[in-house]
């Protein structure tokens, strides 16, 4: 059985819960509660045990997943990783949840939410056909009042039919995709370049100015669901991480 609650915990009633479940797990890890190879609990008993949805334990489960702790088999269950081995991975964070950790209010200004025809070359980033219908927005995300990233993103409208709906000045596609997909797999790349026109004057830079852009793919397991370019002003963002052996 999982602690839903620790001494060191008290903040927890103020956690998502994904994040509740997750820590609550991360906690019985660092424990030994699971030792390396064990079968940990199933989605149908964290379901149960915390009063969430199975939507909720699978985004726990997922970015455990992402982060090493634990290795899923599908049709099989969740089991605790061997934590002697390091990886380089990337974990896909919702831009406001990473703002509000750090203390910092974030908002969202959008320019651009609707549905398109995909010409030839995005039709085939996403796995559609020529002038398929694909979802656009375009969303400058702010830190304190300050533009942070400039999203671009195009979403399969497969994936998720109800995008477009969002309010996006209450919550953030990532939030979205992940409420609403199911996540297999991501690509990544990562680049310095130099602010066009456009995203200068989005972000309140010099044109020029040298930025971190990342490219980001994400998929199902049958489908490519979204393709998306976040555009950081090089000066305000620092992409770390760390590793425990």
């Amino acid at each position: 059985m999982v602690s839903t609650q620790s001494e060191s915990a008290a903040p927890a009633a103020h956690q998502a819960p994904y994040a509740r479940v997750k820590q609550a797990l991360k906690d019985g890890l660092a424990a030994g509660q699971w030792p390396a190879g064990a079968l940990m609990p199933s989605e149908a008993e964290l379901v149960a045990q915390f009063g969430v949805s199975r939507m909720t334990v699978n985004r726990a489960l997922r970015e455990l997943q992402a982060e090493g702790l634990v290795r899923r088999e599908q049709g099989v269950g969740t089991f605790a990783a061997q934590l002697h081995r390091v990886a380089s991975t990337l974990t896909i964070r919702d831009l406001h949840e990473e703002i509000e950790a750090r203390g910092h209010q974030h908002h969202a200004v959008v320019q651009l939410q609707r549905s398109e025809k995909a010409p030839p070359a995005l039709a085939e980033q996403l796995g559609l056909a020529p002038g398929a219908q694909v979802f656009h927005t375009l969303i400058v995300h702010h830190e304190n009042g300050v533009p942070l990233q400039l999203e671009d993103r195009y979403v399969n409208p497969a994936c998720s039919p109800g995008y477009l709906a969002a309010d996006f000045s209450r919550t953030t596609p990532t939030q979205v995709l992940f409420d609403t997909t199911a996540l297999w797999r991501a690509q990544y790349a990562i680049e310095a370049e130099p602010a066009t026109a456009d995203e200068a004057r989005l972000l309140g830079i010099a044109v020029g100015t040298a930025c971190l852009v990342v490219t980001r793919r994400t998929f199902s397991r049958d489908a490519t669901i979204t393709l998306a370019r976040l555009v950081h002003p090089g000066q305000r963002y620092l992409l770390q991480g760390e590793f425990q052996p």
